[in-house]
């Protein structure tokens, strides 16, 4: 990390003093310069107290510096190219979205992108006050199998079509806005008519893991409400996205319910799982590809499955999980596309892989 000069502030497109009132009416951030092969990035925070720049799943918090005794406090990280990554800013306990940039993820984060990095279209920047559409039909699901009760949203998007099951569909409804990014991809003509099913966690940990519970309660329990619901649902053309845990879950449910599950959408799955994993100190370290690729090894029939792969280029550790479950999915007949995006372990990095792999899913 380099230190900031007055002027540098400038070569960041900021003119005049930094703490002014005229600095701060054009102040927006965060900013980036070439720096090598990579890029340095300005953040920038208006206060009275110390805080850090706090990073999803790609670096440690980097502390703001104070200029001088004025009310601005500042960064400049190091990034390598093509980089989107969600932040926030941390500031004793709390936790806020930067308020200079327009480009939200929820009412506490915010989202930075190198200059190279591909835009993505479809998904409209939200700032922290802006209020995220929900659908309007909601079922009420009592689950005798996971026990509990969940409200799960439903969303024609283009009037309905095949289900699409949004794994953690509560961050899909309230930190990142898939209701309009699908809306929008229908009605440009890259994605069919399709129905959205916001499918909530209580316990990630155990709802996501190889186990049958899950899957037998979406089939027995909540795809019959969604039937019943009046939205147009085409339960026949089942698309499953998931991310991280989700994916693993995704892909775990094509392998034991075939004729469930036969369109995965996986970002970044954590092929890292053995039901011992989450309990040991590095869940990373241990075999590759986890219990998913020993099941893979068995060569079951997935010559009616079409699974489409996408992890972080930046997911260093979890790369050789995800490339030998890609291997062997395509090795035991089933249909694979296999992408990288511009990120790391970031649901901000796996929006676009979102709406491209289930339109390729439908395909």
């Amino acid at each position: 990390m380099r230190l900031v000069g007055e002027d540098t502030f400038a070569a960041f497109g900021l003119p005049g003093a930094p703490g002014t009132d005229a600095f701060w009416a054009t102040a927006r951030t965060p900013a980036s310069i070439p720096d090598g092969e990579g890029w340095v990035t300005l953040f920038l925070r208006r206060g009275c107290e110390p805080a850090s720049v706090g990073f999803e799943s790609w670096s440690e918090p980097v502390p703001l510096r104070r200029w001088g005794d004025t009310d601005c406090w500042y960064a400049e990280v190091r990034m390598p190219p093509r980089l989107r990554v969600t932040y926030q800013f941390l500031v004793g306990d709390a936790a806020c979205a930067d308020p200079l940039n327009p480009a939200g993820a929820g009412g506490d984060r915010s989202i930075a992108a190198t200059p190279d990095t591909p835009a993505q279209p479809h998904w409209p920047d939200l700032g922290a006050d802006d209020v995220l559409p929900v659908p309007r039909t909601r079922i009420r699901w009592n689950s005798a199998r996971l026990g509990g009760r969940r409200t799960v949203r439903v969303h024609p998007a283009g009037g309905g079509g095949p289900v699409v099951l949004l794994l953690d569909g509560d961050d899909w409804l309230y930190l990142h806005p898939a209701m309009t990014a699908f809306d929008a991809a229908v009605a440009g003509g890259e994605l069919p008519p399709v129905t959205l099913v916001f499918l909530p966690t209580t316990d990630r940990g155990t709802e996501f893991g190889c186990a049958p519970e899950l899957w037998e309660a979406v089939r027995d329990e909540l795809l019959p409400l969604v039937a019943e619901s009046g939205v147009p649902a085409d339960r026949d053309r089942l698309v499953v996205a998931g991310q991280s845990l989700g994916g693993l879950s995704a892909l775990y449910a094509a392998l034991e319910f075939p004729d469930l599950v036969s369109r995965v959408a996986c970002q970044s799955g954590s092929f890292w799982w053995t039901p011992d994993a989450p309990d040991l100190a590095d869940p990373l370290g241990g075999p590759v590809g986890g219990t998913i690729a020993a099941r893979l090894r068995e060569r079951p029939d997935l010559s009616g499955l079409r699974v489409a792969f996408d992890v972080g280029e930046h997911e260093t550790r979890m790369l050789p999980h995800c490339e030998l479950t890609e291997t062997l999915a395509e090795g035991a007949g089933a249909t694979v596309r296999v992408s990288r995006s511009p990120s790391g372990h970031d649901r901000a990095g796996w929006r676009h892989a979102l709406l491209r792999d289930v339109a390729w899913a439908l395909a």
